[in-house]
């Protein structure tokens, strides 16, 4: 994580702004394409109104209290009930000139419990995203974020799970293990290249690591790491209509105690996207997709399976809308093996008034292991989760926040979720921040 940090700055702090025009923003109707969402590699964007805003130094902190009726000590004593109370400094430095657009987000938690005192935690969350134009047909961009937590439903910002994204690229399968130190890191780095006034190519790469820091609270989870890189080619067909294809390679590795579990996956994707208008856009992908699966020393299992997508985006002024259906194997997240997975996405924002907001988040998955008859195989299941929340402002700087996450799980192999598949949790916040033009 850091090394990666520290190329982009050096990279940031090697070049210069040329005095041009940046087009990456400009309508579709202009010489410089947009980037589909199908090969973007990132989430649909969320904001209203004045919250995309660029050149400014934030900061502020986070005070929050929730009631969690799952919070788990050991996985023999079962659900118990327990109120947390948190808090969250926040800096972030968003930043954007004629080539280089760049945030970075530094938010460290610290969350103690009411009656389980043992399981009072510090979090630690890092956010890189840079993007900058070395030339005026050719955008280079790195992704790097950090999270080290001992209970995923402990954050600053209680939608942040619910970004959906419209690339087709099978994700690491997540399960939720709510009491449990995990340390996730996730990178990408990418470049596109517009060799024509109607055509793209482009390529990136992507490593993302998870680690059960102390293996008796995560029984039948394990780390995984996974690797992978995708070329696509995109041609405009008509102002709002883009067509292409993509090719796409993974690596998944799973560690059981004394053995190795390895997925590869190669999946050949046709896309569509239909701008219905700038801030609203449909998008389908779909294709073969080649997997691999092996556990040493027994012999390796392969096959065909057929991979697809349709996502959703919508940004207006005082609203936004996203949403995404993924069918693909994959594999890690906790689980050892392949799996057919099936995941539903979906999230919403609206400004009810000019002092309030409204929120919704929701994920389905449907994982079904490839091959169960081998001996370290995690057996597959399903969850399903959702977060409403309601914000209001009652200055520029200070806000509060309320709202309710229920979370379900069903993994009979795995102690951890089959002991306590459920989990409600309340939650309540006042923020304070503030903002300093750059």
């Amino acid at each position: 994580m850091s090394t990666r940090i520290c190329l982009a700055l050096m990279l940031f702090v090697a070049v210069r702004a040329w005095p041009q025009v940046d087009t990456t923003l400009l309508p579709i109707d202009q010489p410089r394409m947009l980037t589909p969402p199908p090969v973007s590699g990132k989430s649909y964007p969320t904001e209203i109104g004045s919250e995309g805003r660029s050149n400014y130094l934030r900061a502020g902190v986070t005070f929050a209290t929730a009631h969690n009726d799952n919070v788990v000590a050991e996985v023999a004593s079962g659900p118990v009930s327990d109120i947390l109370y948190s808090v969250w400094p926040t800096i972030e430095i968003d930043q954007s000139t004629a080539r280089l657009h760049w945030t970075l987000n530094y938010s460290p938690g610290f969350t103690l419990y009411q009656k389980t005192s043992a399981l009072n935690q510090s979090n630690q969350d890092l956010a890189l995203d840079f993007r900058y134009r070395l030339s005026p047909h050719t955008t280079v961009s790195m992704r790097d974020s950090l999270h080290k937590t001992s209970n995923v439903f402990n954050q600053a910002d209680p939608l942040a799970e619910g970004a959906v994204s419209g690339t087709a690229q099978a994700p690491v399968i997540g399960l939720i293990a709510p009491t449990a130190d995990q340390l996730s890191n996730l990178a990408n780095i990418g470049l596109t290249y517009q060799f024509s006034r109607s055509s793209m190519v482009g390529g990136d790469g992507s490593f993302t690591d998870v680690y059960y820091l102390n293996p008796s609270q995560s029984p039948g989870l394990y780390d995984s790491c996974s690797r992978g890189g995708s070329a696509f080619y995109s041609h405009r067909s008509s102002i709002k209509q883009y067509v292409g294809t993509t090719y796409t390679y993974s690596q998944i590795i799973a560690y059981p105690a004394d053995a190795q579990s390895e997925t590869r996956t190669d999946t050949l994707f046709l896309f569509y996207t239909l701008y219905v208008r700038p801030t609203l856009s449909i998008s389908v992908s779909g294709g073969p997709q080649y997997f691999n699966v092996a556990q040493r020393p027994l012999k390796t299992s392969s096959g065909w399976s057929p991979a697809g997508m349709v996502s959703m985006g919508w940004q207006g002024s005082r609203a936004s809308l996203a949403g995404s259906y993924l069918r693909s194997v994959s594999g890690g997240g906790g689980l050892v093996g392949a799996f057919y997975s099936n995941n539903a996405m979906t999230s919403a924002r609206w400004q009810l008034t000019r002092t309030w907001n409204a929120g919704a988040a929701g994920a389905y998955a449907m994982n079904k292991n490839v091959t169960p008859y081998l001996p370290l195989a995690s057996p597959g299941g399903h969850s399903i989760s959702g977060t409403v929340s309601l914000q209001h402002s009652f200055s520029d700087r200070i806000r509060a926040d309320c709202g309710y996450t229920h979370v379900h799980q069903s993994y009979a192999g795995i102690p951890l979720i089959s002991g306590a598949p459920d989990t409600n949790r309340e939650f309540i916040s006042i923020t304070y921040q503030f903002a300093k033009p750059l």
